[in-house]
């Protein structure tokens, strides 16, 4: 079997889906990109059992063929040669291919494509479309907040629910939860879905700048994600989500409207000064002023800073971990945020004082027990 191809579309369309490959696979064959054409089409296939990407990419091709190729140093050879046509010929008996270019030949031995998994059908499945930035939106502003304790699976991976007037996504640790709706994306069929916390990083990593639809099919195993030339297969956390909605205070009578530059530049700098087990930061609201201090006894070191802000309700004193604050803050483009709170031991409410009419945010964040200190 013989093939050509350009070197720089071909790295290209490998770049996108090596991310699935991984150095000490379950099964040594996963290390390999499995190569298959048919009719003048390249389709490579990278998989980890859990979740698996294709691409397809148009080659030079008399015959039909498949070969496993080793993913690493086929990606090292790639990024070191210039653009230009290279040629693959592999030998079925031996499952040796050789890479020709203009700079010189490159030998290497690949294994037999049959060894390779074969990847699900998409079955009773049922399906969904949104645009790559309404995804990619959804993912930015999720996934920071998802679990690594993988004695509760559920929470290592984004919760989806769809319905018939809106989609909403969630994630939390249990210090922290973000709700993220989209009243743009919407499915006939009421169902929910948990997506692994990796395979929502490999998408991130490979939707395209350019805004273009993305076909979501799912079942109650997998989903399937289709853009462009990338197709993405993973694995569904098959585990109940806890009911977030109850955790969601309701009454939160004090309501704090602050520039959020300001307030996550000034969380920046106290957090430096805050105890590096809890990063205890206290927030102390008297009228229009808030005072953000931080303290580590151990080392005595201390430090506070006032901001001006909006506030509507009584005089509030209460804590937070200053790293879920300041990367909470950091995953919101407003100009402004308002922090809605109850009672110092309740959850406090994050919200954007601007954001798009077709999307809703909500970050929740617990409270960390105030020190006794002045």
């Amino acid at each position: 079997m013989k093939f050509i191809v350009s070197s720089s579309a071909l790295l290209k369309q490998l770049s996108a889906i090596n991310g699935v490959v991984t150095t000490n696979p379950v099964v040594p064959i996963l290390e390999n990109f499995l190569f298959e054409i048919k009719e003048g089409k390249l389709s490579v296939t990278a998989s980890d059992l859990q979740t698996s990407m294709m691409t397809e990419i148009d080659v030079e091709a008399k015959e039909d063929g498949n070969i496993a190729v080793p993913a690493k140093i086929l990606i090292e050879t790639l990024k070191n040669l210039p653009e230009q046509p290279v040629t693959f010929s592999i030998d079925h008996e031996t499952y040796s291919i050789e890479i020709s270019s203009d700079n010189g030949r490159y030998k290497l031995a690949g294994e037999n494509a049959t060894d390779f998994p074969r990847i699900a059908p998409v079955t009773n499945a049922s399906a969904v479309d949104m645009s790559t930035e309404v995804l990619s939106s959804a993912i930015s502003n999720t996934i920071f907040a998802t679990s690594n304790d993988e004695l509760r699976p559920a929470m290592t991976g984004v919760y989806i629910n769809l319905s018939s007037t809106n989609t909403t996504f969630v994630a939390t640790d249990g210090h922290r939860l973000i709700r993220y709706r989209r009243i743009d994306v919407a499915s006939a069929d009421a169902a929910s879905i948990i997506i692994p916390r990796k395979a929502l990083n490999l998408l991130k990593s490979t939707l395209p700048s350019e805004n273009i639809p993305v076909t979501v099919e799912f079942n109650s195993s997998n989903a399937y994600f289709n853009f462009g030339s990338i197709k993405m297969i993973c694995r569904l956390i098959d585990e109940r989500y806890p009911d977030y909605e109850n955790v969601i205070p309701v009454d939160n009578p004090n309501h704090m409207t602050i520039d959020r530059v300001e307030f996550l530049s000034s969380l920046r700098r106290i957090a430096i000064y805050a105890n590096k087990t809890t990063h205890q930061v206290r927030l102390k609201l008297s009228g229009s002023e808030l005072q953000i201090s931080a303290e580590d006894l151990d080392f005595s070191n201390e430090a506070n800073e006032r901001l001006s802000c909006e506030h509507d309700g009584e005089d509030i004193e209460i804590g937070f971990n200053a790293k879920f604050l300041v990367e909470m803050l950091n995953n919101i483009s407003s100009k402004e945020v308002t922090l809605q709170f109850s009672a110092p031991n309740r959850a406090g409410l994050i919200v954007p004082s601007d954001k798009s009419e077709n999307e809703d945010i909500l970050m929740l964040v617990m409270p960390v027990m105030l020190n006794n200190y002045v």
